[in-house]
């Protein structure tokens, strides 16, 4: 059985819609340009990989089973991901995407991924002529360049960064196909691949890990650190399925956005500061201190300068999102900055930071999880989503920083 989506076969693929649609191996071996012998090996190889009947054989013609239909569901979103990816690519066929290869793709992604020939071929097992032929093959399908190559430095052109994003979602849903179907059972594994922004990573994203984990032990994660900025283009490349964190407070067309709580600013400091002890300072004190502020164009810095309005503006010697350096700097001097109470929950419990006066409730912002408008996840990346849901309820239901007990 197939447990890997590059072993499948795209023509094979094709002719089975093509029978679901038209419910005769005839009728849709002429619309796919197969012989029917040729079609119908093609069916049984593609039932041998799955492990199941795609179809049963009644009087009034072919019709999908269960387990048919998912493949054929996945199969449809898998191609017309290369449809679209190919439209308008080619000088040379109008169909090109009907001429690629599973073994082609594979060696452009590779090419994409590793960023040389010489690692594309070490990091998939192949020779570098098998991956130059690849890539060279879509080439010439296209009639034009993907890959731009000056000396050893190869990188993709426009033409190919697209190709390459059709071609990771493409792969991606013959993967989760696998997924549904069980199929991967005997890699041990499936992966959740996903993004963290700053807000998810203290609580939210390990509490679901940690309790995925213990509830399903075939889950593995893949997890990218970065801001909206770094991890949207891998979200829409396929790379990962999903971004935790902070919702943007605007409509994304190719994205969903799902709100799980809502968090609230607090102003945080060194714990030896000047206004540690006092109960609610006002924004005379607050700006009286200079600030560590966070990137320009950033939800936090938008909320910082909401936070001031009009009004005298503080110092702010020093932009930065890294609370770790952050947490360092508060330490050692009198700056102010503005965080999420779980980013710095542990700090405040050690004595080393403070909070300054209560939650400002101008400063609330939705954390969620941001998707392609296209994906369906699978039943394990289902029940991480679940898991994350449950993890939110908790911070909904308790005071700021106090999550789990002994958190702080």
């Amino acid at each position: 059985m197939a447990t890997d989506p590059y072993e499948l076969n795209l023509r094979h693929l094709r002719g089975s819609l093509a029978i679901a649609e038209f419910g005769s191996i005839t009728a849709a071996a002429g619309a796919v340009s197969l012989s029917q012998p040729a079609l119908t090996q093609g069916l049984a190889k593609l039932e041998g990989q799955f492990g199941y009947t795609l179809f049963e054989r009644r009087s009034s013609g072919m019709v999908a089973t269960p387990m048919g239909q998912i493949v054929l569901t996945r199969a449809a979103a898998a191609l017309d991901h290369l449809s679209q990816a190919a439209k308008g690519l080619s000088s040379i066929f109008q169909y090109p995407e009907r001429l690629m290869t599973m073994t082609q793709l594979r060696a452009f992604v590779a090419l994409a991924e590793a960023g040389s020939f010489a690692a594309a071929a070490q990091h998939n097992a192949m020779s570098q002529t098998a991956v130059h032929r690849g890539v060279g093959d879509l080439e010439k399908m296209i009639g034009g360049r993907l890959v731009e190559r000056r000396g050893r430095a190869v990188w993709l052109n426009p033409a190919g960064k697209r190709l390459a994003r059709g071609a990771r979602l493409a792969i991606a849903e013959l993967a989760a196909a696998i997924a549904d179907l069980g199929l991967d059972n005997v890699s041990g594994s499936e992966e959740i691949a996903f993004g963290a922004l700053p807000l998810s990573r203290p609580f939210l994203v390990p509490t679901a890990m940690a309790r995925m984990a213990r509830a399903e032990p075939r889950a593995a994660f893949k997890v990218l650190e970065g801001s909206w900025r770094e991890l949207v283009e891998p979200l829409r490349d396929g790379v990962i399925d999903m971004i935790v964190g902070a919702l943007r407070p605007y409509e994304v067309a190719d994205l969903y956005q799902q709100p799980l709580f809502e968090d609230r600013l607090v102003v945080v400091a060194g714990s030896r500061h000047p206004l540690a002890d006092v109960p609610q300072p006002t924004l005379e004190q607050l700006a009286a201190f200079p600030w560590v502020v966070a990137p320009v164009n950033t939800p936090l810095r938008e909320q910082w300068e909401r936070m001031f309005g009009a009004g005298k503006r503080p110092a702010t010697p020093i932009e930065c999102a890294s609370v770790m350096i952050i947490g360092r700097l508060l330490t050692e001097s009198d700056f102010l900055t503005l965080l999420s109470p779980d980013q710095v929950a542990l700090q405040i419990r050690s004595g080393l930071l403070a909070r300054i006066g209560e939650p400002l409730e101008e400063t609330q912002r939705l954390v969620g999880i941001t998707y392609r408008r296209s994906w369906r996840p699978t039943a394990i990346q289902r029940r991480f989503i679940e898991l994350l849901k449950g993890a939110s309820a908790e911070m909904r239901d308790q005071p700021d920083m106090q999550r789990l007990p002994g958190w702080l």
